[in-house]
């Protein structure tokens, strides 16, 4: 269970939900008008905060509609929320599209996954244990 708080640019939009029984992510509203710029982003307030308890994180990913009608997309996907923030979820959006993007308040923006986090631990050595892939990294397992 993840506490929801209703922030006061929030009030009157409905909370975070799934659109379908088999959505992954919970839509997530925008909490006012604004235009972003061909080629610029801006950070979309939501009204909404959250507690996600420990050991989870939220995961904000985009909308493939607004991305694919329009490209815009949200600028870090995927973004992270901690489990110890408790401010407003805000959104950073860009728009790579060619023509300026009307957000209106309410209109689904993005979405949040709630997501497990292992408590993983870092442990300094002198050598790494051999990988299959060595050091090879940006392509190097080919296209195909």
């Amino acid at each position: 269970m993840i506490d929801v708080q209703v922030l006061p640019n929030g009030e009157g939009l409905p909370l975070p939900a799934r659109a379908t029984p088999g959505s992954a992510g919970f839509d997530l509203r925008a909490a006012e008008d604004l235009t972003i710029p061909a080629g610029e982003w801006r950070v979309v307030p939501t009204g909404i905060a959250l507690a996600i308890p420990d050991g989870w994180e939220g995961q904000v990913r985009p909308r493939s509609g607004l991305a694919a009608k329009h490209g815009v997309t949200v600028l870090n996907a995927p973004g992270t929320i901690d489990s110890d923030y408790r401010g407003e979820i805000k959104v950073p959006l860009i728009n790579h599209g060619p023509m300026p993007f009307v957000v209106t308040r309410g209109e689904r923006i993005a979405q949040i996954l709630f997501a497990p986090v292992p408590a993983a631990e870092l442990r300094l050595v002198e050598r790494l244990a051999d990988g299959h892939r060595g050091d090879r990294g940006f392509g190097s397992t080919g296209r195909s």
